[in-house]
């Protein structure tokens, strides 16, 4: 904090960058990248166990340090790129897991008050791909306090993929260590595995959000077998994904120079000599043709960080 404090303004922070793009103009901020790693387990009298983790350690790391200690709470988040103090930013979750289930507290610099600062799960305004930090480079997260519980098997098993990749019913709990194993399975199966990804590897982290409904929205989908879910913040949501194949883009195919929809699933990749901005375009392209098709605002999730110009996509 202090060599950041010798340069001018609020630095941007980052983690391994998932989900960030940065302008080709570049960043006239400092960029402050956390690199601090430990884990730290404390059990309590009650049960649960306690897992405090530096917030530049891999998520990997924390996930498989749970696994290993008989913890359950983290094991679908396998597989999810990225450090574990970036987690809360986008309330990071996957297979039937979220960072709100086990967070309780983090400490974070505050650069508005020039201080470090204690804060509950509850103020962190954790909601679905959202919190308080969402946006903001008033806070840098420090550290991470979670709550898990000793278990000898996983959570259920709540997606129909993992259920069949391990051969049984949705909602059976199997020993975590197969658990984790099925969902990387199944990442790997649609690219999302970075070791694992090949040509379809340089991506920019989950581009979309699966945007939420309004009940007339839903109603319809609905009419058409779509993957209309509800979430447990309560909001009706429907998959990315579908709505990108549904506007018409295939796997595989070009969406502007430089930028593609991967081949394994429903976002967006690069490939060749690819810009930040083209990539911003593209996003562009997809959002007005989904909506175009489908009536339903997709929703980036990417952060732009940098030089952008106000929208860095051009979306009517």
């Amino acid at each position: 904090m202090e060599l950041a404090r010798q340069y001018s303004g609020t630095p941007v922070c980052v983690g391994d960058g998932s989900n960030v793009l940065f302008s080709d103009a570049g960043c006239a901020a400092p960029v402050l990248r956390l690199r601090t790693t430990g884990v730290r387990f404390a059990r309590e009298p009650h049960g649960r166990v306690l897992a405090e983790v530096q917030a530049g350690h891999p998520l990997s790391g924390l996930v498989a340090a749970t696994i290993a200690e008989g913890l359950s709470g983290m094991e679908m988040l396998v597989g999810i790129p990225g450090t574990a103090g970036a987690t809360p930013v986008q309330n990071v979750g996957a297979y039937g897991q979220e960072v709100s289930d086990t967070l309780v507290e983090v400490t974070a610099w505050d650069w508005a008050l020039g201080r470090r600062v204690r804060m509950s799960a509850a103020a962190c305004g954790l909601g679905h791909r959202t919190s308080t930090f969402k946006g903001s480079r008033r806070w840098t997260l420090l550290t991470l306090v979670f709550a898990l519980r000793p278990a000898l098997l996983s959570a259920p098993i709540a997606y129909r993929q993992v259920a069949d990749q391990l051969g049984v019913p949705v909602g059976t709990r199997v020993p975590m260590t197969e658990a984790a194993q099925a969902v990387l399975t199944v990442r790997r199966g649609k690219g999302m595995v970075i070791e694992g990804a090949g040509t379809d590897g340089r991506s920019a982290g989950s581009v979309f959000l699966s945007p939420e409904l309004t009940p007339a929205q839903a109603r319809r989908l609905r009419t058409r077998r779509a993957p209309v879910n509800e979430f447990s913040d309560g909001s009706t949501r429907i998959s990315a994904s579908w709505l990108i194949k549904d506007a018409g883009f295939a796997l595989g195919s070009r969406v502007v120079d430089g930028i593609r929809i991967s081949s394994q699933q429903y976002t967006l990749v690069a490939e060749g000599d690819a810009t930040a901005g083209g990539f911003a375009d593209a996003i562009g392209v997809v959002l007005r043709r989904t909506l175009d098709r489908t009536g339903v605002r997709l929703i980036p999730e990417i952060d732009f960080l940098g030089e952008w110009q106000t929208p860095a996509y051009d979306v009517p």
